[in-house]
């Protein structure tokens, strides 16, 4: 056998970059992903994370142990300090109707606020965010990860992405989570900035340009898709459809950047319920599972 041949028996895989795309409470099946990935012995070489995507992809990336993440994600859901930090709830629609701008919509009837919808561009305080973020990572920071992280954002107003990789972690996490209309925009370093779902809702891209040329990009989509039984019946909700059928078209965009793409079956979660957090964990790793030979294929073939 020539030295070549030896070589090339010999080299290590190329490795892989992890993009965990944004979602609420569809992002859960994150957790259920990285459990698959681990029990193939499987770890990324770098995370990008956005939204609730990079929430769950920095507590990761700090400590990079699946079964604990999911541990410690479901004793914060369990927790008073989730019921602290969660939404405030956002009041009742019909089930017809029943999309996140509604219940924003239903919320701004009611009168504290209406008059926080109505006088400003925003209903909740991003801290809530900041605080969440910090108990969940226990006030560590970007110096104390295991695994490089990027987290996406978008600039506010001016919508361009941004890619934070140092300096404060919990506002980072804010600022890629903070949703525009529910969470004021998240001001750092003389710069506002809001959900990077808005940009990069599935991060695949942004894990290309950070992947090296070998690494392949592995991408978990946990977007919503709109439903025949939600067809808007008035302006507010035909405004969040408008939303969801951009965002559908644009992360197929995004897709065409990912060697293996991981698809649980979220789609028509609201992104604000967290109320069945096994179930969404479950979709997560019949997922992965299905994708696993074919990115081990390619790890190793």
């Amino acid at each position: 056998m020539s030295w070549w041949k030896r070589w090339q028996s010999v080299k290590e895989p190329p490795g892989f970059v992890l993009a965990l795309g944004g979602g609420g409470g569809r992002g859960l099946a994150h957790l259920g992903v990285l459990q698959v990935l681990e029990e193939h012995g499987l770890k990324p070489d770098a995370i990008v994370g956005t939204s609730i995507g990079a929430l769950f992809g920095s507590m990761y990336a700090l400590e990079p142990d699946a079964n604990k993440l999911q541990e410690h994600v479901l004793s914060f859901l369990d927790s008073d300090d989730f019921g602290q930090l969660k939404l405030p709830e956002l009041g009742d629609v019909s089930d017809k109707n029943n999309t996140w701008l509604a219940r924003l919509g239903a919320a701004a009837r009611q009168s504290v606020w209406f008059t926080r919808a109505a006088t400003g561009i925003a209903v909740v305080d991003v801290n809530y965010l900041v605080e969440m973020a910090n108990v969940l990572c226990a006030g560590r920071g970007f110096a104390d990860i295991k695994i490089p992280l990027y987290l996406t954002a978008v600039t506010f107003p001016c919508g361009e992405c941004h890619i934070f990789s140092k300096g404060d972690l919990a506002h980072s996490i804010a600022a890629s989570m903070a949703i525009p209309g529910v969470f004021n925009p998240l001001e750092m370093n003389g710069e506002r900035y809001v959900d990077g779902g808005l940009a990069s809702e599935l991060p695949a891209k942004e894990a290309r340009m950070i992947a090296k040329p070998e690494q392949l990009v592995v991408a978990v989509n946990v977007g919503a898709r709109p439903s025949r039984d939600d067809e808007p019946t008035n302006v507010i909700g035909m405004l969040d459809w408008t939303t969801r059928v951009k965002a559908l078209y644009l992360r197929e965009y995004k897709k065409g950047f990912a060697d293996v793409l991981v698809e649980p079956l979220v789609g028509f979660t609201q992104w604000n319920d967290f109320s069945n957090p096994e179930q969404e964990i479950e979709r997560g790793r019949q997922a992965a599972s299905e994708q696993m030979p074919k990115l081990i294929d390619l790890l190793h073939g």
